[in-house]
């Protein structure tokens, strides 16, 4: 899905930085917390177009909604730039039930990129846990006909921490901790090891004549996530798959261990292939000096149009696509407009797709490398912001921390050293650009919503988003207008293995 996301500061002046004045700092914060629209934009989003999974329908209307928003609140060079993806994919409908010992409809959901059934589908479950090739041969010859549930039915776990959280100031101060380097050679085959596993189980499991596979949810409480990521031209998965809800996975396979168990699969669901590329949403708001993501980041480039600030350098708004994926879209742009590296040497690390790329060298930069002035990143869920990771950029803290000072009553002014993973921005920051993801509040987003069938409207938080909103813009603002770019980091090398004398473990090859 598009990601609450991204915003670029291109420029190509010459390089003291400062705030945006407190004036506007007032201004922006009586436009949102009065006039704000960004809990309009996110039920929108969420309720009216719903899940935007990648080349989805309604991922398409997205792009079109998002770009005619863009286009109404008066940003300039409103497009959309294509990158090649693959085969869109989106449920119209589906039933998962045991049908025998007795009738019980399951809490179920088709995974992504799975085949659907062509109606009804009903056929005996066999428990045969597999995660690993090695775990085949043990049943060979043992599938043919049935329902496989692949997932070893672990015991539940207690959880002793909240589901809902807020960052104290202790949590925060121990994020400020500078990373140290851990250069691991072996770390991307382990990783493109597991990715190939899914494929490789649908190989196995048609060649066995299965009718289908069940996985169990890893998450408890009924929660659902469907994640799948055989999305290429080709690679489509020849068995529909689905995911059962924790605790009516460990049901099924109680009853399988005494007796003949029976599932009922109706999968309906479409695959979109009128288009294999997937689009980045961009937006613009014109510097003075010209130099060359999303409800949040609609509002903060929807706040500095409604003002009518016209900062020095230009500010680019980015919503990214495929960042489920791999941080497809943002790595695609990175490689057409910031840098290039080149792909992988070895098949299997190349085929996990460019997030592999990250550790292959030499780097190239492109002619406008240098005219990345800033960017920042939000997309860990609706939490308020609590200040920045700087992502080991150690010369960019003073600069952060001056620029966040007006919001330290609104609870946003830590600047850590620490760095952090998992999107958009991590492609930028690995190549010493000044890229930065902020701090927020968990709330219930690693517990409950990420990637679940929760991520709903009714677990953001508005008073959150708007505060975001405020200082999403003025940072932008500051950025765009400080006399000096932030100060990039040191442009990666080849590194030397952190522990030259650390033996490979051959059960993690």
């Amino acid at each position: 899905m598009h990601k609450l996301a991204a915003a670029l500061l291109l420029t190509a002046m010459p390089f003291a930085a400062a705030a945006a004045d407190p004036e506007t700092a007032n201004r922006l914060a009586d436009a949102e917390f009065n006039h704000g629209q960004v809990v309009e934009t996110a039920a929108y989003l969420a309720d009216r177009i719903g899940g935007r999974l990648t080349n989805s329908p309604a991922m398409r209307e997205a792009e079109r909604w998002t770009q005619q928003q863009f286009r109404d609140w008066g940003l300039r060079n409103v497009h959309a730039e294509p990158f090649d993806f693959g085969r869109g994919w989106w449920i119209e409908s589906a039933s998962i039930r045991m049908t025998a010992p007795r009738p019980l409809a399951l809490r179920a959901i088709p995974v992504a990129w799975t085949p659907g059934t062509n109606g009804p589908v009903s056929a005996p479950v066999v428990v045969a846990p597999m995660s690993e090739v090695r775990h085949f041969d043990a049943w060979r010859g043992k599938l043919r006909g049935k329902i496989v549930l692949v997932t070893l039915p672990a015991d539940p776990k207690d959880n002793m921490t909240p589901n809902f959280a807020r960052l104290g100031d202790a949590e925060i101060a121990k994020l400020n901790d500078y990373p140290q380097a851990n250069n691991d050679p072996h770390g991307l085959e382990r990783r493109a090891k597991r990715r190939a596993f899914p494929a490789q189980l649908d190989a196995f499991l048609k060649a066995e004549g299965a009718v289908a596979w069940a996985r169990m949810s890893y998450r408890p409480n009924g929660l659902l996530h469907g994640e799948g990521y055989l999305y290429k031209v080709g690679e489509t998965p020849a068995l529909p798959g689905i995911e059962i809800a924790a605790e009516d996975y460990r049901r099924l396979a109680r009853l399988a261990r005494t007796g003949p168990v029976t599932l009922e699969i109706d999968a309906n669901v479409h695959f979109a292939d009128t288009d294999r590329n997937a689009y980045n949403i961009f937006a613009e708001i014109p510097g003075t000096d010209n130099g060359a993501g999303s409800a949040v980041v609609m509002e903060a480039a929807r706040l500095i149009a409604s003002l009518g600030i016209r900062p020095r350098r230009t500010i680019r708004f980015a919503l990214w696509a495929g960042e489920e994926q791999g941080l497809l879209g943002s790595f695609a742009w990175i490689d057409r407009n910031l840098a290039t590296r080149p792909p992988a040497t070895n098949p299997d690390v190349a085929a996990a797709g460019p997030y592999s790329n990250l550790y292959s060298y030499p780097v190239t930069p492109r002619p406008g490398f240098r005219d990345l002035n800033a960017y920042f990143n939000i997309d860990n869920g609706s939490g308020k912001i609590r200040g920045v990771y700087a992502e080991g950029n150690l010369a960019a803290v003073p600069v952060l921390k001056d620029w966040l000072s007006p919001f330290a009553s609104m609870g946003a002014g830590a600047v850590v050293a620490q760095t952090t993973g998992g999107t958009d921005h991590v492609g930028m920051a690995r190549l010493g650009v000044p890229a930065f993801q902020f701090i927020q509040d968990p709330l219930e987003y690693e517990s409950i919503v990420h990637h679940s069938n929760l991520d709903t409207f009714d677990h953001l938080r508005a008073q959150d988003l708007r505060q975001a909103s405020v200082i999403l813009a003025s940072l932008l603002l500051s950025a765009a207008n400080a006399d000096k770019p932030l100060p990039h980091a040191v442009l990666p090398t080849q590194p030397n293995e952190t522990d030259p004398f650390k033996y490979d473990n051959p059960d993690e090859r």
